[in-house]
């Protein structure tokens, strides 16, 4: 029996977060360029492209760097047949492990990409479909990405996958030297600045598989006392592959990346004692709240990532939320049930209640909703309505999002 570490698929919703998801229409191949552009969905704030398994239909795979080899939900495993064998542990967020086999003689192929790639291991996913709202049928990491120089254009929704012989760079991106850890985790020197306090260095993942901001390990916040002088919140926690993590949410004064200087990033204090946010070896997490404002090249041939701003660049991360978390239910993920909520938020005043259910959000039928719409809707700083159903009432909310931190 054998235990791997997954450091994404984490979902550490901090204030209740979230951006629509979106598909960009196109999907081209240069062949004088040696780039071929793949799109993906951005489903709260993770990156899913279209993958097949042999013959099958398309299958929704996360694309994350937090993950290395190739891995499939047990559930669609056993629905295609797939030989399965032995036994698999498999830890990540939080203090729990998910049980699984190993993956005998499969393969899958990205959609437009002509590279089949392995697949390892199969382990239980179903826990994030209702975090997600969306179907997910396994995870692609480090073993595909390692194959190419890997473009993630945030804004465009697409995925440019260059040839890593015949990549060269000379754009106006931070250049910034990784080491790929065993786990297949590119791993980044940064320094973190809390108020009124030097600048302290540390290791961090580059997790584009987290939907998080900056994480903070537990042992990393004990031994420089971080904690001491700052404001934060309880945080809405996330969970992952492991099981749900736990932590304060507030914001330091700086992450500085190379030259790169992220001003007031939203940060989770880790509260963890097991999993992979209670580990001394790393200091943190990295996540898309911050990786979005930046068209990234995955350059691991090269033990590089380069950086290069976008227009959201200084654009304050979560600048308003409503403190409260929903997860989608329902074969169709379209009801939208009231999952967590942080006390003294505009969710708690506005009189949402636990297990509320939403049937319109400003006159939208749930039906038109995703959760992801629902959650980039409600981060827009106005006043919504909300029409829930709560037991056998129908209850009409009026929710005005704020800065919670």
């Amino acid at each position: 029996m054998r235990r791997i570490w997954l450091s994404g698929i984490l979902l550490a919703v901090l204030l209740s977060t979230g951006f629509a998801g979106q598909t960009a229409a196109v999907q081209s191949q240069s062949a004088e360029s040696g780039i071929i552009a793949v799109p993906f969905d951005l489903v709260l704030r993770h990156i899913l492209i279209k993958t097949t398994i042999s013959n099958s239909g398309p299958l929704w795979f996360i694309f994350d760097t937090g993950d290395k080899v190739a891995i499939v939900d047990l559930d669609r495993a056993k629905s295609l047949g797939l030989d399965l064998h032995g036994e698999v542990n498999v830890g990540g967020a939080g203090a729990g492990t998910l049980k699984g086999a190993f993956v005998r003689d499969a393969s899958l192929t990205v959609a437009g990409v002509d590279v089949k790639q392995p697949i390892v291991m199969a382990i239980p996913l179903s826990g994030l479909k209702p975090k997600l709202g969306h179907e997910i049928d396994g995870i692609i990491g480090a073993d595909f990405i390692k194959q190419f120089v890997v473009e993630i254009d945030y804004p465009a929704r697409l995925l440019r996958f260059h040839d890593k012989d015949k990549f060269t760079y000379s754009g106006p991106g931070e250049i910034v030297p990784i080491t790929l850890n065993g786990a297949g985790h590119p791993l980044i020197r940064a320094d973190v600045t809390v108020n009124g306090r030097p600048p302290v260095s540390g290791q961090f993942v580059v997790d584009v598989g987290s939907g998080g901001s900056l994480i903070l390990n537990r042992p990393f916040i004990e031994e420089e006392g971080l904690l001491s002088a700052q404001k934060t919140i309880k945080s809405l926690g996330g969970g992952g592959a492991g099981g749900k993590t736990t932590g304060r949410s507030g914001r330091i004064a700086e992450l500085k990346i190379g030259k790169l200087q992220i001003a007031s990033p939203l940060t989770m204090f880790s509260e963890d004692t097991g999993g992979v946010f209670a580990s001394s070896h790393l200091q943190g997490n990295i996540g898309q709240l911050i990786l979005s404002k930046f068209t990234i090249f995955l350059d691991y041939p090269r033990n590089r990532i380069i950086l290069e701003p976008n227009s959201s660049f200084k654009d304050l991360i979560g600048p308003a939320g409503t403190g409260v978390r929903f997860i989608a239910e329902g074969a169709d993920y379209k009801t939208f049930r009231v999952d967590e909520m942080l006390e003294d938020s505009p969710a708690a005043d506005a009189g949402l209640k636990a297990r509320d259910i939403v049937l319109a959000l400003d006159e939208r039928p749930a039906a038109a909703l995703t959760l992801s719409v629902l959650n980039d809707t409600l981060e827009k700083q106005s006043e919504h309505k909300l029409s829930v159903r709560r037991g056998e009432q129908t209850v009409q909310i009026k929710l005005t999002p704020r800065r919670l931190i």
